[in-house]
């Protein structure tokens, strides 16, 4: 019975593959494939595997670990956290009238503009 050939110690190990696997392709710029290359080189695998492991990792990551999301929640809130936001981007120096004006024209826009805005009711005739 012959022998089955021995792997060369240059080749990379695979994995095997199972009839469970399925193969897809994936379509990716050139700097892309470059960087996931010198990534599996880094980690002594296969660009196959290495797609496989990088597409797992970031899978693996929560949407809650990104952090919290604004919620769409109350208006009055929003717009008092876009006032205090404001007001530390402000000139210190400003007088207080000014600064409310400055805060006001940023939150709500200009009055000329009112009119077209589609985020506001349409005033009644």
């Amino acid at each position: 019975m012959p022998e089955p050939p021995k792997k060369r110690p240059d080749q990379p190990i695979r994995r095997p593959t199972s009839a469970r696997d399925a193969v897809s392709a994936v379509k990716m710029s050139e700097k892309l494939t470059a960087e996931i290359d010198a990534w599996a080189e880094a980690h002594g695998m296969v660009r196959s595997d290495a797609i496989c492991q990088l597409v797992m990792l970031g899978l693996s990551v929560r949407p809650a670990d990104v952090g919290p999301a604004a919620a769409p929640g109350d208006p009055a809130k929003l717009k008092d956290l876009a006032a205090r936001q404001i007001s530390q981007l402000l000139d210190p120096s400003l007088p207080a009238a000014e600064r409310e004006r400055r805060i006001r024209r940023l939150i709500e826009g200009p009055p000329e503009f009112s009119a077209e805005r589609k985020d506001l009711p349409k005033p009644r005739k």
